[in-house]
């Protein structure tokens, strides 16, 4: 997936294309950078490629990365693996949202009682 947006405040597309295993090739902002991590071949952690700058050299250096890494079958499976091992559901961010309040909460009973 080639997702070489100027703004995206959120964006499905790309939670889409990992939740199938679609690798995405995605600029640095919004959304975007908030739910794909570069994938480093070395550690083989990451779930996409990222690119900062919003230029057509940087954009092609990000899809060369990705042809270099497809090449590599293993990383690409893995880096497939993690993409899809994510999970932006409803519930996992209920349950941030919880823990969260109960934090702010503990801290506040904290304060007050210190």
């Amino acid at each position: 997936l080639l997702m070489p947006s100027r703004f995206e405040p959120c964006g499905l597309t790309q939670l889409y294309a990992m939740r199938y295993g679609a690798i995405p090739i995605v600029r640095a902002t919004g959304g975007l950078r908030d739910t794909v991590a570069p994938f480093d071949p070395v550690t083989r952690q990451g779930t996409g490629f990222v690119f900062a700058e919003p230029t057509s050299e940087a954009l092609l250096g990000a899809v060369r990365t990705a042809v270099a890494v497809f090449a590599d079958k293993a990383a690409w499976r893995q880096l497939q693996r993690n993409a899809m091992a994510q999970d932006f559901s409803w519930e996992r961010a209920a349950q941030q949202y919880i823990e969260v309040y109960q934090r702010a909460v503990a801290e506040k009973l904290r304060t007050t009682n210190a």
